[in-house]
């Protein structure tokens, strides 16, 4: 159209994946098709299995999508009316609607400017005797500093939900995230580095009984048909998500080192001064479902950007505490400085499975130009 910019380097593509996946895909779909059994069937049951096994915990159960994974874990630890869960001000606003959604309050904790993640240093502060849970998000797919975090929580007997949306592989020390807490929600939303056609989510957790209960509660609160043990939610991973979501998680790992190999030529070969580049402390092996940078200049650059030829995004231009559907909690702006930095000066630059030596390289330059 006249007038519009033409980004010869979209923000995200699924074009590579799926051209390579497609005979696979294709297969998967008919396979459920010709079964004509659309809920809680072979595929699901394999999905959950293999996806338990490649997060290292012991259980996983499918949901509809990521929040609700979230809100089931919490319903399934027996969180409720009056209680206090701790999450980051500057996750996806679906972590805090997760706590909502179970009657809990959400107690927000600055980030690390460095890191992005939850400043574990600042956690205890906000303890109080209502406070049940600390919901950890490894935001834009890089681990937050576990080993501090589940001190706290054996320290004060709270529990750990850890939010995974954007972390599918990621890994603290070695161990996989998703593992350490008591349970944790998956997102597959079609952006994430293992996504759905369409919605879907997942809970994983080493505890049998948070399992079976999360389980119940997703099936209107049925422990087996016409048996309700709960006032539960409807919220099941479908036959055919799951169908493609076994055919993706199969090549997982080969997505998340092409995005690593991605990041690597950003951090090693973007050099502006004006532009803060992501810190990943030791303790981490990201998998860079978001690279995002941070500028003072941030409008100024996103316009050169995408002047020339390169879409961008930003992850989140608004912190939980300023949305209006928040301003009940009774926070203004100035109480969260670190979270409200990064949501001025974040920009997200185009990462996905695939992009060509001469994508990654034009962005680079044109960064560096700014």
């Amino acid at each position: 159209m006249k007038g519009e910019i033409e980004m010869k380097v979209p923000f995200v593509s699924f074009k590579p994946l799926e051209k390579e996946l497609d005979s696979q895909l294709r297969a998967a779909f008919e396979r459920v098709y010709d079964r004509s059994w659309y809920i809680g069937g072979e595929e699901d049951s394999l999905f959950e299995k293999e996806f338990a096994n490649y997060c290292e915990a012991d259980y996983c159960v499918g949901t509809g999508n990521g929040l609700d994974a979230l809100m089931l874990a919490l319903k399934s630890l027996g969180v409720g009316d009056g209680d206090e869960v701790i999450v980051p001000a500057n996750t996806y606003i679906a972590t805090a609607l997760a706590v909502t959604y179970v009657g809990a309050i959400p107690v927000l904790v600055d980030p690390d400017i460095n890191t992005f993640n939850i400043d574990v240093t600042k956690v205890e502060e906000h303890i109080t005797s209502k406070t049940k849970v600390i919901m950890p998000v490894h935001l834009y797919g890089q681990p937050c500093d576990m080993n501090e975090i589940m001190k706290i929580a054996k320290k004060y007997n709270l529990f750990v939900v850890e939010d995974c949306a954007q972390a599918h592989g990621a890994t603290y020390n070695g161990k996989k995230v998703g593992s350490f807490g008591n349970a944790a929600g998956f997102s597959f939303y079609p952006g994430k580095n293992l996504g759905a056609l369409g919605d879907a989510g997942a809970i994983v957790t080493n505890d049998e009984v948070v399992a079976k209960k999360a389980r119940a509660l997703g099936n209107y609160g049925s422990d087996y048909k016409y048996h309700h043990i709960y006032k539960g939610n409807n919220s099941r991973l479908d036959e055919i998500q799951a169908a493609f979501l076994r055919v993706k998680l199969n090549i997982l790992d080969k997505v998340n080192g092409d995005r690593r190999r991605i990041a690597k030529r950003y951090i090693g070969e973007i050099n502006n001064a004006k532009v803060v580049m992501p810190s990943v402390p030791d303790y981490c092996n990201p998998v860079w479902h978001v690279f995002g940078i941070r500028t003072f200049q941030r409008n100024e650059l996103e316009k050169h950007l995408n002047e020339n030829g390169i879409s961008t995004n930003m992850h989140y231009p608004s912190p939980i505490h300023m949305h209006d559907c928040y301003r009940d909690l009774g926070y203004k702006k100035g109480d969260y400085p670190i979270a409200e930095e990064i949501s001025e000066t974040e920009l997200s630059l185009p990462m996905y499975y695939g992009m060509t030596d001469e994508e990654i390289k034009q962005v680079i330059d044109v960064v560096n130009l700014f």
